[in-house]
């Protein structure tokens, strides 16, 4: 299988697409369109996209291309956010005086920061290209944050192990495909959708009523807004589903209250991995 990536080889995506499927031919895209578009235009299978952290919340823009293209999540996974402290071969954390790394990775690891007082720490465009460089530049004096799978990719040697503030850190990504290529998954259990309801008094709450009537459990809600109009929104749930009929229900109701409805994706709950 081929799968898409936003990011460097070695970032957390790419670790995720290999939980999803250990095999798969990464092609790491620059931007995230670009990897929408490698899978619309079917360049590959599918892409490996994170939607939310446990700390840092929501990866807004996903939701915005989820609802633009016509692909379908397929897969639901729970990746326990390991950040390691990487560094050329044979270095070692006295020698290191600037750390590079995605601001939201740095931010994750301010109490191993603040213990190394020595070590500067500066924003990079991301976590595995921070060891991208270092290795390249063969430069002892910096070190990255970034996962496990950047030290194997590129040849670094990861000197602090787990140096996250939090343990309990966790992205959630989707595996996406075409609409076309995913097929009924009829153990699914979790459900992800998209709605727009008319401005005016209680159509919200109409809405939201629609889940609770149907004993569905609704996970998570976020608002976005309407592109082009101002102070409307899209609204997107995830919820799980009561029973195999339940999602058709609760989309047909919907579909009477709201001006838009578009299922995002089918699938099982993910479970934790790593």
């Amino acid at each position: 299988m081929h799968i898409a990536i936003q990011g460097e080889p070695g970032s957390f995506s790419h670790e995720a697409a290999l939980k999803f499927c250990p095999e798969a031919t990464i092609l790491a895209c620059a931007l995230s369109p670009e990897v929408f578009s490698a899978v619309g235009e079917g360049r590959v299978d599918a892409a490996v996209i994170p939607i939310e952290n446990s700390l840092a919340g929501s990866v807004v823009e996903h939701y915005d291309l989820l609802l633009t293209h016509d692909v379908s999540v397929e897969r639901e996974l729970l990746l326990r956010i390991r950040h390691n402290l990487i560094a050329v071969p044979g270095s070692s954390i006295n020698q290191i005086h600037r750390v590079y790394s995605h601001p939201v990775a740095l931010a994750q690891c301010r109490r191993f920061l603040e213990q190394h007082p020595q070590i500067e720490a500066i924003p990079f465009y991301d976590t595995a290209g921070s060891v991208k460089q270092l290795v390249e530049l063969r430069d002892r004096s910096s070190a990255g944050i970034a996962s496990a799978q950047a030290a194997i990719h590129y040849g670094g040697e990861i000197l602090a192990a787990e140096i996250e503030d939090n343990p309990e850190n966790y992205t959630r990504f989707f595996l996406v495909r075409r609409r076309q290529e995913v097929a009924v998954d009829t153990a699914a259990d979790k459900v992800s959708l998209a709605f727009t309801v008319e401005n005016r008094p209680g159509t919200l709450v109409a809405a939201l009523q629609i889940f609770a009537n149907q004993g569905t459990n609704l996970t998570k809600i976020e608002s976005r807004p309407v592109h082009g109009k101002p102070w409307q929104y899209v609204f997107y749930a995830d919820y799980q589903l009561s029973t195999p009929n339940s999602a058709d229900a609760a989309w047909s109701m919907l579909a009477r209250h709201c001006s838009m409805v578009k299922e995002l994706g089918r699938y099982r709950s993910g479970k934790r991995e790593g």
